[in-house]
C-alpha cells in the first residue's frame, strides 16, 4: 500500500503530551503489524536542541547516527523500539539552513525566496521523507509548539497543501485541553472549539480529536465537541490523567483511537491485536509495590532534563518488581558535611551527566560517598568522569587531579580532549556523538550483565554526547588500585566502562545507556544496578 502520513499537532496550552499521543498511535499500529515511524518537527531556530540548556527544553536526546534531537524522541523509541535518525528530528533552524544553503549555491536560478513556496516545499519534502527508502506504512509527524503560534505558521501550511495532495493518505489529529472549573463545576469545551476553528481559519480541518482532560469526559461532552467541530463522534477521544504514561496506548487502544484512523485512511480495521508483552508489562507495574530509593545527583532540578535515565531506572525497577523512587539531589548543594544526610537511606546512587564546571565538586562528592560507603553508584557520562576524578584525587592521590574542561591547566589531566577535538571552535554538533562499538572485558560485571540478556555479545554499541575522555596515560595506576578499565573503544582504545569489582556496584560508563532502554527491553546496566540496589532480592 502507499504509504500514509499521521499529522499530529496541538492547540490550547503546551506540554498537554503530543509526544506520548504520537507514541501510542505508533504503538498501536505497529502492534497490528505495520512498519512506523515518527518524527517531529520543533518550529524553534535553533538547528538542533543541543546548544540549549536542559531548563530551556529538557533533555537532549540523541540518536544512533548522532544527532542531537528534542526528548520526544525518547518517547518514540521507548514505546515501539524503532532506531530515530536525523531524520525524525528537524527544526525551523534545518529547514531555513537548508533553502538558504541551496539559494548561496544558485539552485533557484536567480528566483526570489520566499517562506512559500520555498520553506513550505522544504518541510513537505521532509514531511514526505523524499529520498530515504524505507518501505514504510506510516509516518507519524508531530509538529511541535501551539496552533497560533507564528513559528508553526509554515508548518501549517505545509501541512494544509500535503491535507489536500495525499487525500485519503493523510490524516490529522489535534490534541486539545479541556479544563475543569471547580468554582462552576464545570468542563469547559471552549477552548477546544477555539482551538479547532484556528485550525480551520488556516485551512485545515482535523480528522480526530484527543482531548486531554484531568477528568472523565462524558458523552455528553464528547457529542458536543465532535457537533462543534465538524468530527465524528467515534473520532472524539479523551486523554485523561493515567497513573503512568504506558498505560496511555492501552486508553487509547480501547477507544478505538487505532480503528478510527484506519477508517479515516480506508484500511479495513480487522482484530483488534491483544499487546500481550504490553499488558505483562503494565501488570508487573501494577504489581510492583516494595520501594527501592535512588538519590540522583545533578545540577538541574527540572524533571526533564533527566527524562531518559528516569524512565530507564523506572523500567528496570518494574522489570525488577520494585517501584522505584528518585530524589533529586542539587550536587551544587552537596558538601562533604552534608553528603552524608542528603544520601542516607538512599540504596543506589546516580551520578548525572551535564557539563561545565557548576556542580562538578558535589558530584565528586557523591561519588567518593558511594565508594567508601559501598552503595551501588552509577556514573554516567559527566558523572563517570567525576568518579575518575574522584579515584585520582582520594585514591591515587593527586590531590589536584581533575578534567582539562574545568581546569585546563591541572597537572593531572585524568580527563582531557582528544587531540582531533582540539582544533574544534564551534560547540553544537562537535562532540562524540550517536552509536560507537565498545568491547567488554571477559568476567567483569559490566560483561556479566550485558551477557545475561538473550543473543547478547563481547561487543557492544551504544550512544555517547561528549567531548572530554579517560585519559589513558593514567590508565595503568588506576587499574593497579583497583578501578578497572573493562570497556574499551576498539577503533580509538578509548576507555568507556569503568567499574571497581570489589564494591557491590560501581560503574561508570561514558555513553549514555538511557538512550537504549525501551518499555519491552529495559537496559541491561540499568537492570543490573537496580538489582544491586535491592541486594539482588
Amino acid at each position: 500500500m502507499n504509504t500514509k502520513y499521521i499529522f499530529v499537532t496541538g492547540g490550547v496550552v503546551s506540554s498537554l503530551g503530543k509526544g506520548i499521543i504520537s507514541a501510542s498511535i505508533g504503538k498501536l499500529l505497529q502492534a497490528r503489524g505495520y512498519k512506523v515511524t515518527i518524527q517531529k518537527f520543533d518550529p524553534y531556530i535553533n538547528i538542533d536542541p543541543g546548544t540549549l540548556n536542559p531548563y530551556e527544553h529538557g533533555e537532549c536526546y540523541v540518536t544512533v547516527d548522532g544527532m542531537e534531537t528534542d526528548l520526544d524522541l525518547g518517547h518514540y523509541e521507548r514505546f515501539t523500539g524503532i532506531h530515530t535518525t536525523r531524520n525524525n528530528s528537524i527544526t525551523t533552524g534545518r529547514i531555513y539552513k537548508t533553502v538558504i544553503d541551496r539559494e548561496r549555491h544558485g539552485d533557484y536560478l536567480g528566483k526570489t525566496i520566499q517562506v512559500v513556496p520555498h520553506i513550505t516545499d522544504e518541510i513537505k519534502r521532509r514531511m514526505l521523507r523524499e529520498g530515504l527508502d524505507e518501505g514504510l506504512d506510516f509516518v507519524i509527524t508531530e509538529v511541535g509548539g501551539t496552533i497560533g503560534d507564528i513559528e508553526s505558521a509554515p508548518f501549517m501550511e505545509a501541512i494544509r497543501q500535503l491535507r489536500w495532495q495525499l487525500g485519503r493518505d493523510a490524516v490529522c489529529v489535534h490534541l486539545t485541553y479541556v479544563p475543569y472549573l471547580k468554582a462552576a463545576d464545570e468542563l469547559k469545551t471552549k477552548p477546544t472549539q477555539h482551538s479547532v476553528k484556528e485550525l480551520q481559519g488556516m485551512g485545515i480541518q482535523p480528522d480526530i480529536l484527543v482531548l486531554r482532560t484531568e477528568r472523565h469526559l462524558d458523552n455528553a461532552i464528547r457529542m458536543k465537541v465532535a457537533s462543534f467541530c465538524n468530527v465524528d463522534l467515534e473520532c472524539v477521544v479523551q486523554s485523561e490523567d493515567m497513573p503512568s504514561i504506558y498505560e496511555v496506548p492501552v486508553s487509547m487502544q480501547r477507544q478505538g483511537l487505532d480503528a478510527a484512523i484506519l477508517r479515516k485512511i480506508g484500511i479495513p480495521v480487522g482484530e483488534t491485536p491483544a499487546m500481550q508483552s504490553w499488558h505483562d508489562f503494565l501488570e508487573k507495574q501494577r504489581n510492583a509495590t516494595r520501594e527501592v530509593h535512588i538519590g540522583l545527583v545533578g545540577k538541574y532540578d527540572l524533571q526533564d532534563a533527566y527524562k531518559s535515565i528516569r524512565e530507564s531506572l523506572n523500567l528496570a525497577g518494574i522489570y525488577n518488581d520494585v517501584k522505584v523512587k528518585l530524589h533529586f539531589v542539587n550536587s551544587q548543594e552537596l558538601t562533604k558535611g552534608n553528603v552524608a544526610n542528603r544520601l542516607e537511606g538512599m540504596a543506589g546512587i546516580v551520578v548525572c551527566p551535564g557539563f561545565g564546571q557548576r556542580g562538578i565538586e558535589g558530584k565528586i562528592i557523591a561519588a567518593e560517598y558511594g565508594r567508601t560507603h559501598d552503595v551501588p553508584t552509577f556514573g554516567i557520562c559527566l558523572g563517570m568522569q567525576m568518579m575518575v576524578i574522584e579515584f585520582a584525587r582520594n585514591v591515587l592521590g593527586y590531590k589536584d587531579a581533575n578534567s582539562a574542561e574545568m581546569d585546563d591547566k591541572t597537572p593531572h589531566n585524568v580527563i582531557d580532549m582528544m587531540e582531533e577535538q582540539k582544533s574544534i571552535t564551534e560547540m553544537g554538533g562537535t562532540m562524540r556523538l550517536g552509536a560507537y562499538d565498545c568491547e567488554l572485558k571477559e568476567g567483569s560485571r559490566v560483561a556479566q550483565a550485558y551477557t545475561a540478556q538473550p543473543d547478547s555479545s563481547l561487543t557492544i554499541s551504544e550512544r555517547h554526547r561528549h567531548r572530554y575522555e579517560f585519559n589513558n596515560k593514567y590508565k595503568e595506576e588506576y587499574e593497579a588500585k583497583g578501578m578497572k578499565c573493562v570497556g574499551i573503544n576498539p577503533a580509538a582504545e578509548l576507555v568507556e566502562i569503568v567499574e571497581i569489582p570489589e564494591k557491590k556496584w560501581y560503574i561508570g560508563t561514558q555513553f549514555h545507556p538511557e538512550y537504549s532502554s525501551s518499555v519491552l527491553h529495559p537496559h541491561p546496566l540499568f537492570m543490573d544496578f537496580i538489582k544491586a540496589c535491592t541486594n539482588g532480592k
